[in-house]
């Protein structure tokens, strides 16, 4: 992964990273911007030089928020067809909401670029985030104070579990991108709203000094590595003490989680997120004030929607029994963080919901999980209903997965090997390598 500036960009240092084997498709944004006509040139340069290169679309997404978007985007199709490259416009329809709209935009956006990824047979989508746009992520971060967030945005995210969102350009500053355009004597369109000081990325942009750009990136690498590495440690500390005691009940062995110190903490934030199904980890103080007390046999608290309890030197979690959601079943559906609906093909109305108490079988006497913990755990699991009638888990054409709350949406590359370990420890569908050549993908 390219993690220092170049000028003028070399389209060798900046793909020959990305793993394309057995790719037959790449997607790569373009909104019509200097950053992601860049991009989609470098790229088309790249993989024109290849013995058997993958093909190449470009999708750009009119939001339907300004009048010159549309024209916009004719230009970018036309860019495109003088140079022989596929594209495709896609609109956000329906009604914009009133408020949060530049989120809702965002969300709308990815989802439009996951589908035509999805439609073209790729996993894999391209976009021109710049080290400009990395360095403003990072100061408006640093402005909400430290933590995790200050690794900055991902080399790679992983989108619901199937499409990898790739930024090629973290390392490569704005201006050598338009001095790129400019010597292929190609031009840009620039959004408004970038100068528009009512959002806040607009005013850290302006406020950034040149000097500003090389300590906030040399910061954000180092955090990038720390959180990868601490990440692997967590990974490897779920696998050794961590088990599923029973359904919905997470057990770890509670002696370790006071000797392995900060490894164990981080693995006990993101094991309270899963079980709750939140996504985010807890606060780290709160965590580290409950690390302290889990010698307490009896304990019994509440954290992050999960409940920890603490049974004879054993430490579970599982998901409390309040605020628990009835949606009415439908493919992708995420339910309470925990569970993706990865299949549906139900033609009947179903709902889903926690089973309940009452219809939870008492647990067999033989479960080494203590029976009370067992029984609320299974209680606040998801059944599938028709009216008022629990159906139980499993109907059929319909799949339920396990998924883990902090990466039900979205999972950076930082977060993969702990990530994996989670799923792996809920039962839940391991995520796809990750598209960096030589990431660390160890399976562990």
């Amino acid at each position: 992964m390219l993690s220092q500036a170049v000028f003028p960009p070399k389209a060798d240092l900046l793909f020959s990273s990305i793993d394309l084997t057995g790719r037959s498709c790449l997607v790569v944004a373009v909104s019509g911007g200097g950053d992601s006509l860049a991009l989609l040139l470098l790229l088309h340069d790249y993989l024109r030089r290849l013995a058997d290169a993958p093909s190449l679309l470009a999708v750009t997404v009119d939001h339907g928020l300004r009048a010159q978007a549309a024209e916009e985007a004719r230009a970018v199709e036309r860019l495109c067809g003088a140079r022989g490259i596929a594209h495709r416009t896609l609109q956000w329809q329906g009604e914009k909401p009133a408020s949060g709209l530049s989120a809702a935009a965002r969300e709308a956006r990815l989802g439009l670029l996951a589908k035509a990824a999805e439609e073209a047979g790729s996993d894999l989508v391209l976009t021109g985030h710049t080290a400009d746009d990395q360095a403003e992520t990072l100061a408006m971060r640093g402005r909400r104070g430290s933590g995790r967030g200050m690794a900055g945005m991902a080399p790679a995210t992983l989108h619901e579990g199937r499409i990898w969102f790739v930024r090629p350009l973290l390392g490569v500053r704005r201006a050598a991108l338009r001095g790129f355009l400019q010597a292929q004597g190609v031009g840009w369109f620039d959004d408004p709203t970038n100068e528009d000081r009512r959002f806040e990325r607009a005013r850290v942009r302006q406020a950034l000094a040149h000097a500003d750009i090389a300590p906030l990136l040399a910061t954000g690498r180092r955090m990038a590595a720390a959180r990868a590495l601490a990440g692997e440690e967590a990974a490897a500390f779920i696998a050794r003490h961590a088990r599923l005691a029973a359904p919905g009940l997470l057990r770890l062995a509670g002696a370790a989680t006071r000797a392995e110190g900060e490894t164990a903490l981080y693995a006990l934030r993101i094991l309270l997120a899963v079980a709750g199904g939140t996504s985010h980890l807890p606060d780290e103080a709160r965590s580290r004030a409950l690390q302290a007390r889990l010698e307490e046999d009896g304990l019994r608290v509440t954290l992050s929607r999960a409940v920890v309890a603490v049974r004879r030197g054993a430490v579970y979690l599982h998901r409390e029994g309040r605020h628990l959601p009835r949606l009415d079943v439908a493919a992708d559906l995420v339910w309470d963080g925990r569970y993706r609906v990865a299949e549906c093909r139900q033609a009947e109305a179903l709902t889903l919901a926690a089973s309940g108490r009452e219809n939870v079988p008492p647990p067999e006497s033989g479960e080494e999980a203590p029976r009370g913990l067992a029984r609320a755990a299974a209680a606040a699991e998801p059944a599938f209903w028709q009216g008022g009638l629990c159906l139980g888990r499993a109907v059929p054409g319909v799949v339920l997965q396990p998924v883990a709350g902090p990466w039900a949406r979205f999972l950076p590359c930082f977060d993969l090997a702990a990530a994996r370990a989670v799923l792996r420890l809920i039962g839940g569908v391991p995520p796809p390598p990750s598209p960096w050549r030589g990431h660390n993908d160890d399976d562990r």
